[in-house]
């Protein structure tokens, strides 16, 4: 008779997997006793703008929405598959609230990797 393993080996990744998994069971951990003071010093959220990208051959466009109340300073980044071309970088664009935005950047052959980073910017104080 034979043995089919591959039943056998997803039960055993389940269980690996489950029993691997931590559990929040535990109450009074020690990020739960916290003093008043310390919660008051903890950072506020940093609100990044939702970013897609589209590589159209050696073209590529970042779409950016901000929908959070701060401003995000957004720049696209272009890495190129050949060695011989230059790597790309857009400049800084602020997004205001609710600012909508597109970046564009080539390479002269193919891309390799692209991506969007953010600077939130901290809104001032008493506003």
């Amino acid at each position: 008779m034979r043995t089919n393993w591959r039943p056998a080996c997803v039960l055993v990744t389940v269980t690996v997997l489950l029993w691997a998994t931590p559990t929040a069971s535990r109450t009074g951990s020690r990020h739960e006793q916290r003093s008043p003071r310390q919660h008051t010093r903890e950072q506020p959220p940093d609100y990044r703008a939702d970013c897609g990208t589209v590589i159209d051959g050696s073209k590529v466009t970042a779409y950016c929405h901000n929908p959070y109340p701060a401003t995000d300073r957004i720049q696209l980044h272009v890495e190129c598959a050949r060695w011989w071309d230059v790597d790309a970088d857009s400049a800084p664009v602020d997004l205001h609230p609710a600012g909508y935005a597109e970046l564009t950047q080539r390479c002269w052959k193919e891309i390799r990797a692209v991506w969007v980073s953010h600077q939130p910017q901290r809104a001032a104080a008493g506003t």
